[in-house]
């Protein structure tokens, strides 16, 4: 089984930065894509960007030219650094990965984290 804890998220004004953490645990398992996806209020949860095994990365148009999607195989973890943060943004945003555990193939999301941006 593998678990995601998140952290990072909080209330910033318009303009301003956030980053999200998330990392994964679990006993022998590989991570293929991992992902940050978002849930505003009325709306269905949406891909915000998405970074595969190789490093080769993906944004939701809205997103391109703030937000920076990273990840650190050795410590098993996703970033999402949000730049220029508007109101828009404001979601519950949630971690997603692909993994593998011997020939099984799973996924897992976090708990979820609420940023808001103010304006």
């Amino acid at each position: 089984q593998v678990q995601l804890v998140e952290s990072g998220g909080g209330l910033v004004q318009a303009g301003g930065s956030l980053r999200l953490s998330c990392a994964a645990s679990g006993r022998a398992f590989s991570i293929n894509n991992m992902g940050w996806y978002r849930q505003a209020p009325g709306k269905q949860r949406e891909l915000v960007a998405l970074v595969n095994s190789g490093g080769s990365t993906n944004y939701a148009d809205s997103v391109k030219g703030r937000f920076t999607i990273s990840r650190d195989n050795a410590k098993s973890t996703v970033y999402l650094q949000m730049n220029s943060l508007k109101p828009e943004d404001t979601a519950v945003y949630y971690c997603n990965v692909d993994f593998n555990i011997g020939f099984r193939r799973g996924s897992v999301w976090g708990q979820g984290t609420q940023v808001t941006v103010s304006s």
